[in-house]
């Protein structure tokens, strides 16, 4: 259950919608699917690094939404109180902010050794502040052309994001499966005391998680902020941590650490997603959406350590 639960979870859900849900099965419906996903995915790929250390990140909404203020005051005219930059290194500028959170985020986690849930809390709660000063405390409305190809752009049928958060998760698979980093990323999650005084560099490893996972939620962010076509740091990035936090755990991460499962967490995010889709289709209350996640984080946590006391 532990292994393959999620697969099945999805395909009970794909067919419920076939059945119950009108229009589903329309082309329509699936591109609308697919340019919800990316920012899901992208962040929960990030998350599944840092829950693979036995560490958490609370603070990737908050970091989506300094991607998007930082975003929007580069592109914005200097007549505007913007920089007028390009696009190009507005977007630049926004990865490179939420990197910076992620190295903040990882260096008290490391080397202030502060446990990642009252670290990355911190910027959970003061993030969204300051990107609500960068954006002067308001939506910002960008008409940059270059979104509504980040919007409309497709591929074969596919959306241009979609194609960008599969090849993330491509990427971090190989990371994760076949470099020395990913090995030390998982053995430090296994056992951070014994990583130490095997001599890996845990403190250098840890900052770089931290910051690949900010990184990854201002791409996440820029992606957000370019379908809203407008920077609204109250908005966007809300309740992310949540999600991403949802399909990690349901795709088979175990929360304390040592194991990624990358396909899992993709997987995961698209259960979260049409979960959510299929819910607001038969007219269910938000709020009763986000206690159905939080019934299936402790219902994936229950069924993991099942597996483990089992095992």
């Amino acid at each position: 259950m532990r292994e393959r639960g999620v697969y099945l979870a999805l395909a009970v859900l794909v067919l419920y919608n076939a059945f119950a849900t009108t229009n589903f099965l329309t082309t329509d419906t699936i591109q609308l699917l697919f340019s919800q996903l990316p920012p899901v995915i992208i962040v929960s790929l990030g998350m599944a690094l840092v829950i693979g250390t036995g560490g958490v990140d609370l603070s990737v909404g908050a970091t989506m939404a300094i991607a998007s203020a930082v975003l929007a005051k580069f592109v914005l005219p200097a007549g505007q109180g913007g920089v007028g930059a390009s696009i190009t290194v507005a977007i630049a500028a926004a990865v490179v902010a939420g990197l910076l959170v992620g190295v903040l985020n990882g260096t008290v986690v490391a080397v202030a050794q502060v446990q990642p849930i009252v670290a990355t809390l911190a910027l959970l709660v003061a993030g969204r502040g300051i990107a609500l000063v960068i954006t002067g405390g308001a939506l910002v409305e960008l008409f940059v052309p270059f979104f509504q190809t980040v919007r409309k752009g497709a591929l074969v049928g596919i959306p241009y994001v979609m194609l960008v958060a599969v090849l993330l998760a491509l990427l971090m698979s190989f990371v994760v499966r076949r470099t020395g980093f990913g090995f030390r990323t998982l053995a430090i999650g296994g056992n951070r005391r014994a990583s130490v005084l095997a001599g890996l560099p845990v403190k250098r490893t840890l900052v770089t998680v931290y910051a690949l996972s900010g990184g990854l939620a201002a791409v996440a962010g820029v992606i957000a902020t370019a379908r809203l076509r407008a920077s609204d740091p109250s908005y966007i990035g809300l309740l992310f941590e949540l999600s991403a936090i949802t399909a990690v755990v349901v795709g088979g991460t175990a929360l304390d650490g040592g194991r990624v499962r990358i396909l899992g967490t993709v997987t995961g995010a698209v259960l979260i997603q049409l979960l959510e889709t299929t819910l607001v289709s038969h007219n269910v209350p938000d709020s009763v959406a986000r206690i159905v996640e939080a019934a299936i984080i402790v219902t994936a946590v229950f069924v993991q350590r099942s597996s483990r006391r089992g095992s």
